[in-house]
């Protein structure tokens, strides 16, 4: 019987792969090296320049399959000269790992499919595992998970359900899972007015006043008192830009951005009726007239607690002690695309550090984490 998969020396190798987005950098080598080794149908998926690994142990189209996502690629370093140690460097110390990925999430990605090889070695389950793993996480998003999905759909692949690997915890291990997210909104704003002399403004239309009237009204609005598995949805003016030099000139336009993190008490569709209605009223009071563009990252998603939830949630609390918060907090992640395909769920390590410089995690976590990974696909398939 082959030596378990040590998940530290896993996570250790994958951090020397330089895998800044939208470089592979060996990353997705790696993994697929391991994985074939351990008997798992893999195939690049890559799509448009991005890398993306879809493996599968088991038979195509098998009654259960339980899934895995993840990513490699990671954000910059910034500063290199800040770091306390190589960012790829994968340095151990006083039981920490140090480097860029070490937290998200290299050491989610390497304790999965480390749960996963040493599972169907040691008890071939009945049914599938599927492990889908981008390098486009960090980056626009449209060529990585979204392409792994329809790659997928197109040759009848399927998980059951999925959890996905990014860290969760604020504080300490086991404290919180995610079992939705907020979706997400930025709408860019121009005002287009009449440039004139700041001492004849009844001779020009300031959209620099119809703007700032239209953020008011938007920031001073309630979008919701928060759901019943959500806080509030919130609204964030991000930036206000004329690129006026003159003090005595109206310039002729203006622009603004504002970011909408919201719950299911709305969808994307809705909020930009909103912001489009809101903006009609101004254009009526002021003669300034509005152009949106709106983007959108996600929608809002809550996998209902039941048996998924609970699966995964004692699993945790086997392993840790500890009973999950059931969260929608944070930000966005690549559940966004993979709630459209199975119920999903996402538990990782502690996210204390990741994005920073000094990115690190206790050792000890990243083997607990492949015992809780390995202990949910044990009662997955019992």
């Amino acid at each position: 019987m082959p030596e378990p998969v040590d998940p530290v020396r896993l996570t250790t190798d994958l951090i020397r792969c330089p895998s800044v987005t939208p470089e592979e950098g060996g990353a997705l080598v790696l993994l697929q090296s391991v994985l074939a080794e351990a008997g798992f149908d893999c195939h690049r998926v890559d799509r448009n320049g991005t890398p993306n690994l879809f493996a599968r142990w088991g038979r195509a189209g098998a009654n259960r399959s339980f899934g895995f996502n993840g990513h490699t690629d990671v954000v910059p370093v910034g500063d290199a000269a800040a770091w306390t140690h190589d960012p790829f460097g994968g340095e151990i110390l006083d039981g920490w790992l140090w480097g860029r990925g070490a937290t998200d999430m290299k050491s989610g990605v390497a304790a999965f499919v480390a749960a996963a090889v040493d599972f169907v070695r040691t008890t071939p389950p009945d049914g599938a595992i599927i492990l889908t793993i981008t390098g486009d996480e960090e980056g626009p998003g449209k060529d990585g998970t979204v392409a792994l999905l329809d790659w997928m759909a197109a040759r009848g692949e399927a998980m059951s359900v999925c959890l996905v690997g990014e860290p969760t915890c604020p504080d300490r291990m086991g404290d919180m899972m995610k079992i939705g997210r907020r979706g997400s909104l930025t709408a860019h704003v121009e005002a287009k007015g009449v440039q004139g002399h700041s001492a004849y403004p009844h001779r020009a239309k300031n959209p620099l006043h119809a703007i700032v009237r239209l953020l008011d009204r938007l920031a001073s609005h309630d979008l919701d008192a928060g759901t019943e598995h959500f806080d509030a949805s919130t609204l964030a003016i991000t930036t206000i830009d004329t690129g006026n030099p003159a003090g005595n000139v109206i310039p002729a336009r203006a622009r603004a951005t504002v970011n909408i993190r919201f719950n299911d008490a709305h969808s994307s569709a809705s909020l930009s009726d909103w912001l489009r209605a809101e903006a009609a009223k101004v254009e009526a009071e002021t003669g300034v007239t509005f152009a949106l563009d709106i983007q959108v990252s996600g929608e809002s998603f809550l996998t209902p607690p039941g048996e998924f939830v609970r699966l995964v949630a004692g699993s945790v609390k086997a392993e840790t002690g500890l009973d999950p918060a059931l969260s929608t907090s944070g930000g966005t992640s690549d559940a966004r695309f993979v709630k459209d395909h199975c119920p999903v769920v996402e538990f990782g390590l502690v996210g204390k550090t990741m994005h920073q410089v000094d990115e690190r995690v206790e050792v000890a976590q990243i083997a607990q984490l492949k015992a809780i990974y390995g202990r949910i696909l044990r009662d997955y398939f019992a």
